[in-house]
């Protein structure tokens, strides 16, 4: 098949063929369009020239449509339909309607807290939708995003990427989780006890250090990294009737998962806080489903939020 020259078609000439066909007459098509007879004339003859074809003749006070022109009028009705409906419209999302596929990125830390009631908060409004989670890490965001088309993610990202919009949503504290009776720790903890207990260590890329051990390096104190894991669930499991301890957010820490035996309490030095946001691309910043989309991650994780911190 003959590969077809677009850059030498004009579009606006299937409107001008749909004018034609409504009114059956050049000045009234002309007028429908606010455009000169002449120029509908001389659009008439890009038509013909362009489908081979007479399409419209005069009989007496009417154009009278030819044979190819008859059958070209559903279809190129219906292409104009599409293009209205489809491409220019910029209506409001419904989802009710939307029967495809929601795709949010979430860290380890953001899919173990609010994985399911993103889940609840989305599917409830939107019937006939999926939605596929899809793990992110601050190494590898960019890449998922461009790989599985995301439509948001949700986590803390500390840079700042001229690509990406975010908005944030809360601040996370750190605290200090472990198993008080296989520890034997008293509280408040002392920065002694907490040097003196063996730590685990939540480590996206394996290492067996954190900014925690430089601050401590500053007040001559150190402590024993014994175990790391990147999966929070691991983790819980590895603090429950052993002696060890871990520096984790706090929503994490109160959560009731397979077992209400660990204890948490304030970490004797300063951790620095971290945002949790959520980041789109810049480019569908006023996509509806989009906005759509960030408003409802927004309001289910400030609700969760909100029930954890009452714990």
């Amino acid at each position: 098949m003959k590969e077809i020259n677009w850059r030498s078609i004009d579009l606006n000439l299937l409107v001008v063929f749909n004018a034609l066909v409504e009114q059956r007459s050049v000045s009234k098509a002309a007028e429908k369009l606010n455009v000169s007879q002449s120029a509908m004339s001389h659009s008439l003859s890009r038509l013909r020239t362009l489908l081979d074809d007479p399409l419209f003749e005069r009989q007496g006070h009417v154009m009278v449509a030819s044979q190819k022109a008859i059958d070209l009028t559903p279809v190129i009705a219906s292409i104009l339909n599409q293009i209205s409906k489809q491409v220019l419209q910029t209506g409001s999302f419904e989802p009710k309607e939307f029967d495809s596929t929601f795709k949010i990125g979430l860290t380890d830390y953001a899919e173990l807290l609010f994985a399911p009631v993103l889940f609840d908060a989305i599917s409830c409004l939107s019937t006939k939708s999926q939605i596929c989670f899809y793990h992110v890490d601050k190494s590898n965001f960019e890449q998922v995003f461009k790989e599985h088309h995301l439509d948001l993610m949700l986590g803390s990202i500390n840079n700042e990427y001229k690509n990406f919009n975010r908005l944030h949503v809360y601040t996370e504290h750190h605290v200090c989780l472990f198993d008080k009776q296989a520890t034997g720790i008293t509280t408040p903890i002392s920065i002694e006890q907490y040097c003196a207990t063996p730590h685990a260590l939540t480590s996206s890329n394996g290492q067996i250090s954190s900014p925690i051990d430089n601050q401590l390096s500053q007040h001559n104190q150190q402590r024993q990294i014994k175990v790391t894991t990147r999966n929070f669930l691991t983790l819980r499991h590895l603090l429950t009737g052993r002696n060890l301890l871990c520096v984790v957010p706090e929503l994490m820490a109160k959560m009731d998962l397979f077992s209400n035996k660990l204890s948490f309490d304030k970490t004797p030095i300063d951790v620095p806080d971290f945002k949790i946001e959520i980041l789109w691309e810049a480019r569908n910043d006023q996509h509806q489903k989009n906005i759509w989309l960030r408003q409802q991650v927004k309001n289910a994780i400030t609700e969760q939020v909100s029930k954890l911190r009452q714990c």
